[in-house]
């Protein structure tokens, strides 16, 4: 068993930077790939004024009636290669983040395993009689503690498959109306 209580700190001390490692790890990751997405639309943006420009300079420039109506058409239009490469790119990014959370994670877990294998065999070595009650009350606190860890890592994964759901669902959206258009 521990030698003294500031054995016993340190672990505990060790197995909660292990999770704010992890919290920080994926708090990172997420901040990133909205910064991508946040980037992405904003090009899109970009994009389609640059294009509405050129349309309505096309329109002013139109000699007759029939020019301006041409222009005014081919604006019209949807641009389907461009709703693809943004689903492509949106895709790339989703991608990207959800490879980025399961690495962090899995690393994370793993290193915690580690640290809390250790800890329980510290836990267990040179017990004393009639200390084994403390031994297993330490024991279900590291594991519920590594318990809670992992579920903050499930929950983690279950919001970054909600948000891709939700990026799916408003892509198909999308497309199929692009594609209906033209």
């Amino acid at each position: 068993m521990f030698t003294s209580p500031e054995q016993f700190a340190s672990a505990t001390k060790t197995l909660f930077e292990l999770q704010m490692m992890t919290f920080n790890a994926l708090t990172s990751k997420a901040v990133q790939g909205v910064e991508q997405v946040v980037a992405l639309n904003m090009a899109t943006a970009r994009s389609s004024v640059d294009s509405a420009m050129a349309a309505g300079q096309k329109i002013r420039e139109a000699k007759d009636a029939q020019a301006a109506l041409a222009a005014l058409t081919s604006q019209a239009k949807p641009d389907l290669g461009g709703a693809v490469e943004y689903q492509e790119q949106m895709k790339v990014i989703i991608d990207d983040i959800r490879k980025e959370f399961h690495d962090a994670a899995d690393t994370h877990i793993a290193e915690a395993k580690s640290a809390l294998s250790a800890l329980i065999y510290d836990v267990t070595q040179n017990v004393k009689p009639g200390t084994e009650n403390a031994v297993e009350i330490i024991k279900t606190a590291i594991d519920n503690a590594f318990k809670g860890y992992e579920q903050v890592t499930q929950a983690t994964r279950q919001a970054v498959a909600t948000v891709e759901e939700q990026i799916s669902k408003a892509t198909a959206k999308v497309t199929p109306a692009a594609t209906a258009r033209s």
